[in-house]
């Protein structure tokens, strides 16, 4: 038989070099790459026999044969197989997997290459591990077969052979095993189970080692919702999440049509203690026709649902494929946004069907959720819509839905406060007229409150308002008259003067029962806000508030008296300082000088006994 040696094409021997020297950090892809094309192959003679009954075989699948003695791994399959020119195409060039431009993103980032390519560039894995490599194959319904070897220094050979077997065997000639340099000992059986069950266990062609069947060959996501238990979901979560509870929900679609994918996500029922670590690694599993490609995908989901578990399964995904790709690559933009609309979907219809799963699921996950207000993205509305939230309508949280559809008369803004905790928020008195007019008031707790409030204007063109800010709207029938806000305008101004941690003071009908109470600005920071952004370290000059004052109450109407019959009074100073540090306290705020504050307050007692 004629042998016939060539040369491989310029950017393929780069690769090469690239793939032995510097790109792959993990060498057990090798085998992972072999099993890959193997299965690509039985699928297509799989397709083939569809089509021409002559091309059909029984059992296909992947044998996987080790020899320690010689230091060889083979992978042998009994599918399609190739021509001597399809080999030559396949694994001389890598014109099809991309030449240049692959050349050079294999260069730019190694990550690049710990990804499936197609047959040529996956194939060149091999030598990462091997002196030698021989490939053995023939293609479905020719009469002769070609054997291909090469070392990987540059230059392969090509031999016709008869009386080959249809498909295609990989002999490894393996190096010798070096752990220091991650190179194992690939004829080792434990070592090639953990590889297969790592990578290929879904794969839908048994891999056998022996009469030993690796792979489970059931990929969950593939197969319909009739035919799985809940048993064996709940083991699959269990082990692509490492968490012992079963999950919340099970959420599995598939799109068919000009781009194809699987998923098959889980909703977790407890929140991980690193869900808040910024480094922490989170993300979905993503497999490429049933192969493992990378754990902890994170641009499959926006960061306000890292907390999903599951996998995505793409067929037509671009083979050559990278993390730094994937932020880019305009399918996995749209397997994105479909998959942050179901999971957000299957919240919402937690809400509508199971109170307890969706209450536990919220209570859990929910300020996480609400991150994803923060975001310029689509999911804006569909958040608002499953959030609730606590008010002062009740112990049992509401929906935004549910509050508009309570809103009485008159009222056409969705109130809000936030604060640390319900209890500081709920005794304010900030919420004293609100309660007196009968309007609910939201009671935002969560750090992330303080920001999406800002950033988000309304819902189902409600206007969010913060009763803690600007002017109240709120009608009253105790609005300060012309000749009340004549009476105090001299102590107003006196109290101006007086404090200056305050930007205003003025009169409000804000206050029922509490003297003062401070506000910002409508524009204005918050104070939480503002403790945040100094907490990250951005230099922020002191924000002051305005005081407002409740003209009904004796102690403000006293000190107003007090002030026209002796201005000069020192302790009427001390007074002010007293009635602006107690609006302070009630808010929950820090003093300038507690110790201060303390010895006023002992003395002005004091004088009252």
């Amino acid at each position: 038989m004629s042998t016939e040696t060539l040369e491989f094409q310029a950017e393929a021997r780069q690769l090469l070099e690239l793939m032995v020297h510097s790109i792959y950090s993990n060498k057990d892809i090798f085998l992972r790459e072999l099993v890959s094309n193997a299965s690509d192959a039985l699928d297509k003679r799989r397709l083939a026999g569809l089509k021409d009954e002559a091309l059909r075989a029984d059992d296909l699948h992947i044998a996987i044969e080790a020899d320690a003695e010689a230091r060889t791994l083979t992978v042998r399959d009994n599918g399609i197989g190739m021509s001597r020119d399809e080999l030559v195409e396949l694994i001389g060039t890598i014109a099809k997997s991309g030449t240049a431009e692959t050349l050079r993103r294999l260069k730019e980032n190694k990550e690049s290459a710990e990804l499936i390519g197609q047959f040529g560039v996956g194939f060149y894995s091999v030598f990462m591990v091997a002196d030698r490599t021989t490939l053995l194959t023939r293609k479905a319904g020719q009469e002769t077969g070609v054997r291909w070897e090469s070392t990987g220094d540059g230059t392969y050979t090509v031999e016709t052979v008869e009386n080959a077997p249809e498909g295609t065997s990989v002999c490894v000639h393996l190096r010798p095993a070096d752990e220091e340099d991650a190179l194992y000992d690939y004829t080792d059986e434990r070592k090639i189970r953990e590889i297969i069950k790592r990578y290929s266990d879904f794969i839908s062609f048994p891999v056998r080692l022996g009469d030993e069947t690796l792979n489970s060959m059931k990929a969950l996501w593939a197969r319909p919702r009739a035919e799985v238990s809940d048993e064996e979901y709940q083991e699959f979560y269990r082990h692509i999440s490492h968490d012992w509870t079963d999950p919340l929900d099970i959420i599995q679609m598939r799109a068919e049509g000009t781009f194809e994918y699987e998923a098959l996500l889980f909703l977790p029922s407890r929140a991980p203690h690193d869900l808040y670590q910024r480094d922490t690694r989170h993300g979905l599993q993503l497999y490429v026709k049933r192969v493992f490609i990378l754990d902890n995908s994170r641009e499959l989901l926006p960061d306000h649902l890292r907390f999903v578990k599951g996998v995505v399964d793409a067929a037509d995904l671009s083979l050559n494929i990278s993390r730094e790709i994937l932020q880019q690559d305009r399918h996995i933009q749209l397997i994105r946004r479909r998959l942050a609309k179901k999971v957000l979907a299957s919240v919402k219809d937690l809400m509508n069907k199971d109170a307890e799963k969706y209450r536990t699921f919220w209570r859990e996950f929910g300020p996480v959720v609400k991150e994803g207000l923060l975001d310029a993205s689509e999911d804006h509305r569909a958040i608002l819509d499953l959030a609730s939230f606590t008010s002062t309508a009740g112990d049992e949280p509401t929906t935004l839905a549910d509050y508009l559809a309570r809103m009485p008369e008159g009222q056409d803004k969705i109130y809000f406060m936030t604060g640390q905790s319900r209890a500081q928020v709920e005794n304010s008195p900030h919420l004293e007229a609100f309660r007196a007019k009968g309007y609910e008031v939201l009671l935002l707790t969560d750090q992330v409150d303080e920001i999406w409030a800002e950033a988000v204007p309304d819902y189902r063109d409600t206007e969010f308002r913060s009763v803690t800010r600007g002017v109240l709207d709120l009608p009253s029938e105790e609005e300060p008259s012309p000749e009340q806000a004549d009476a105090y305008a001299a102590v107003l101004t006196w109290l101006n003067e007086t404090l200056d941690d305050v930007k205003d003071v003025r009169l409000t009908t804000r206050l029922t029962s509490s003297p003062a109470c401070l506000v910002s600005d409508t524009d204005g920071l918050t104070p939480a806000l503002e403790k945040m952004y100094k907490a990250m370290g951005q230099g922020l000059s002191p924000v002051k508030r305005i005081l407002e004052l409740n003209p009904q109450h004796p102690l403000v109407s006293g000190l107003r008296t007090a002030h026209e019959q002796r201005s000069d009074d020192p302790a009427l100073s001390e007074t002010a300082e007293l009635l602006y540090g107690t609006a302070l306290l009630a808010e929950g705020g820090d003093l300038t000088d507690p110790a201060r504050f303390a010895a006023l307050l002992a003395d002005h007692l004091s004088k009252t006994l």
